[in-house]
């Protein structure tokens, strides 16, 4: 039996998660609101000449205007949008689009829901968690490269790594791989992780600003 598409199921509940919402909810984005959350998703997946400035400053001020037409649209149509990909985009195809978005999709689920009151974090199934881990593995060594100290992330039950040069006394960063994925991606105040070492660099590391 072939394993499931979590970036399908992660684009499907989000869906279902801001149905239920409303378009004018907050989500952990900074200055985000539901609807900004689910144009940036449009942008990002079926506009390839504007969505660079997502990652590029000189190009944001285009991706802006666009995302802020899009969310003034109905809700119901931009998130019929989010929830049926084109087919001619990188998530119609399976493998891609595990790759390329079962992070994104489970963190900005996670953006959703984790702006709203009561929250608790979710038991992921394995599998998917796994999946996670080695998203994080992926991109964690570089996000953390950059804070230029020695830094050991472990995920109990799925491994560990370290980040920066040898170190008698590493920050130590533990969390199951959902909350390390949420930590790396700059939602620190928000992810269940346990940071140990020296306090000035664990204060240093939790205000960081992480992502790519």
């Amino acid at each position: 039996m072939p394993s499931p598409n979590y970036a399908r199921i992660e684009r499907a509940e989000l869906c279902d998660l801001l149905d239920r919402l409303g378009p004018d909810q907050p989500t952990l984005c900074a200055g985000w609101s539901t609807r900004d959350l689910a144009a940036h998703l449009i942008v990002r997946e079926r506009m390839p000449t504007v969505a660079p400035g997502i990652w590029f400053k000189p190009l944001a001020g285009r991706t802006s205007r666009v995302q802020t037409e899009l969310a003034s649209r109905p809700f119901d149509q931009v998130i019929a949008m989010v929830r049926k990909p084109p087919a001619w985009s990188m998530s119609a195809l399976g493998p891609v689009d595990r790759l390329v978005n079962t992070q994104e999709f489970f963190i900005h689920h996670e953006d959703a829901r984790r702006a709203q009151p009561d929250w608790e974090p979710r038991e992921l199934p394995r599998e998917q968690a796994a999946q996670l881990w080695r998203q994080v593995r992926l991109a964690g060594g570089m996000v953390l490269r950059r804070l230029k100290t020695s830094i050991d992330v472990v995920a109990p039950g799925f491994g560990e790594f370290h980040v920066g040069a040898a170190s008698t006394s590493p920050v130590k960063l533990t969390g199951a791989p959902g909350e390390l994925a949420m930590f790396i991606s700059g939602r620190q105040a928000h992810a269940r992780v346990e940071l140990t070492g020296p306090q000035e660099l664990v204060d240093r590391i939790s205000a960081a600003r992480l992502g790519l």
